[in-house]
């Protein structure tokens, strides 16, 4: 991040944040200011970063994929190579999500979404058991959703 933000940037990104279909018509209405001010400042915003890229959130019922699995792992070894072996490998799967390097127990947590336990099942068989930097596995299964946003705090 380079330049400080000041309240009607913050306002902007929150905004963004609601909604990323919102226009500069209608960000400008919400900030009080006209379509070129806004347009600006938003283009300023990506440029530095603060905004990274715009997406869809997809309703994984709808899509199929409605089973969340947090699946924590443990590394075989604590060496370099199998920690990017590791990371390689998870950024070619699709059911995962998201994935954390952590610290206590266990060396990763991963979000996953897949059909069903069956799914879940192949998954860590033939998939996560490929992936010889795997020392241990603990899944958690999802039963319910208290909350799930990507809106991240703006103070």
């Amino acid at each position: 991040m380079q330049g400080e933000i000041d309240e009607t940037d913050k306002k902007i990104l929150a905004l963004l944040q609601q909604n990323g279909k919102l226009s500069t018509k209608e960000l400008g209405a919400a900030v009080n200011l006209s379509s070129s001010p806004v347009f600006e400042r938003q283009k300023r915003l990506e440029r530095e970063g603060y905004i990274e890229k715009y997406v869809a959130k997809l309703n994984p019922e709808k899509t199929g994929n409605g089973f969340i699995v947090l699946c924590n792992v443990k590394l075989a070894q604590h060496t370099r190579e199998n920690g990017m072996a590791f990371k390689e490998a998870i950024m070619k799967l699709n059911e995962v999500t998201e994935c954390y390097n952590t610290s206590g127990d266990y060396d990763f947590m991963m979000k996953i979404y897949v059909k069903n336990m069956r799914h879940y099942q192949d998954f860590v068989l033939n998939t996560l058991g490929a992936i010889p930097s795997i020392g241990n596995l603990h899944s958690i299964f999802v039963i319910g959703e208290v909350k799930n946003t990507n809106e991240i705090p703006i103070d």
